[in-house]
């Protein structure tokens, strides 16, 4: 199963936070096709320069996390773009139509409005 974190689930991975569910933690360990978005980098860079994350290098520490990075193309746009709002945020709809285009699992927590 090919996997693509949402930005919740990457910030609680790398702060090895209590809150990410066992289940989830295991599945990283053990699936080698890990994705992370570059919309997770972008969103995460937003909120640092609002003031609202740290520490300065988080954007790097995602990077750099040894999960696999999917860019963004034309067809993730077309179909976010196409998809239902999402809470009014076009990074989550980013994320759910590149989970859509690629045959990914998306994994996140809470939100009834998003699928896993």
């Amino acid at each position: 199963m090919n996997l693509l974190l949402d930005t919740h689930i990457v910030l609680w991975w790398l702060t090895d936070d209590p809150t990410l569910p066992d289940e989830i933690k295991s599945a990283l360990d053990q699936e080698p096709d890990v994705y992370i978005s570059a919309a997770t980098v972008w969103e995460v860079t937003i909120k640092q320069v609002k003031g609202k994350l740290g520490p300065a290098d988080l954007p790097e520490q995602i990077s750099s996390s040894g999960f696999r990075e999917l860019q963004i193309c034309s067809r993730h746009a077309m179909t976010a773009g196409r998809l239902p709002p999402i809470q009014n945020d076009p990074l989550d709809c980013m994320l759910v139509a590149q989970a859509q285009c690629e045959g990914l699992t998306f994994v996140t927590q809470g939100d009834s409005k998003i699928a896993s």
